[in-house]
């Protein structure tokens, strides 16, 4: 039987950060120098978890510290029935995520960086496989891994200023964080294979244009007009059944792997997950009783 994204089960009592007060505050765990914050926010916007990049001095590349802390924030948002949605964004102006910090690989001898591209990978996956739903926020430039981090996301919202590209081929390597395989799963063989092979770097609107980003939005003077987006699709996202929403993902992401035939299968024991749940009683009552819904996520 399927089950929601890593199981429940194997989830340790790790120490998820705690949403805010009223009134849409929100909690941030404190910077102390790290390079991945964690914000869960409160109130009105309860349900919402926010992964931070906060490597300034080298644009968020993807060194060691990095993706560290990046495993371990996704390992205590992964494990926490509160959020209901992953939002990724940088703290660092004019950057979403630079890709590879290649002055620390160049550092590594062959065997370390074909171990280091490995984890991320893993880094990669790891993201994809969130039970919730995850949207990307592209203020600046996605470059490399950081386009491979934005595509193992559910849905990516770029302001039209925003530079996406997998340009590792101008750099003598090729995509290997999963770019070679999700890029064409998003946009199409052929438009995938084009980008890779020029290594073109493309703004908000033509990533629009193609499928890449699900919106894109007019940059703001305090630049974060794409976060605004993300935080407003969240917003969207959080009222509805978090257990419905969950299977929903997992069906579409195990579905697109296979024949129809074998995705409905899929589909099919997703839903039969979702029959004895609470949250269906209560979308059934409430509609019969002409009310909003009050989901529990159980």
């Amino acid at each position: 039987m399927l089950r929601l994204g890593r199981a429940a089960a194997g989830c340790r009592a790790l120490a998820a950060p705690h949403p805010g007060g009223a009134g849409g505050h929100s909690k941030r765990s404190s910077s102390g120098g790290k390079e991945i914050l964690v914000n869960v926010h409160g109130g009105e916007s309860s349900g919402i978890a926010e992964i931070l990049m906060n490597r300034a001095h080298a644009k968020n590349s993807l060194g060691k510290v990095l993706v560290n802390e990046l495993f371990r924030a996704l390992e205590s948002l992964r494990c926490d029935e509160r959020i209901r949605v992953v939002v990724f964004k940088s703290e660092v102006k004019g950057v979403f995520c630079a890709g590879a910090d290649l002055k620390e690989r160049a550092q590594m001898n062959d065997t370390e960086v074909g171990h280091f591209v490995h984890r991320l990978r893993s880094l990669m996956d790891e993201i994809a496989a969130l039970p919730m739903p995850t949207i990307a926020a592209i203020e600046g430039y996605a470059l490399g891994g950081g386009l491979e981090l934005a595509l193992a996301c559910d849905l990516r919202i770029a302001a039209s200023s925003a530079k996406m590209g997998l340009i590792e081929t101008t750099r003598g390597l090729l995509p290997g964080a999963g770019g070679t395989q999700r890029l064409p799963r998003c946009i199409g063989i052929g438009l995938a294979k084009e980008l890779i092979f020029t290594g073109r770097q493309i703004d908000g609107q033509q990533a629009l244009s193609i499928g890449l980003v699900n919106h894109t939005v007019p940059q703001n003077d305090e630049g974060d007009a794409a976060y605004q987006r993300a935080l407003t699709l969240a917003k969207e996202i959080v009222p509805q059944a978090p257990i419905a929403v969950k299977m929903g993902k997992l069906a579409i992401n195990r579905g697109i792997e296979v024949d129809i035939a074998s995705g409905m299968a899929i589909e099919g024991m997703c839903y039969a997950q979702n029959i004895p749940t609470r949250d269906r009683q209560e979308g059934m009552a409430a509609f019969r009783e002409k009310r909003p819904p009050q989901f529990i996520g159980e």
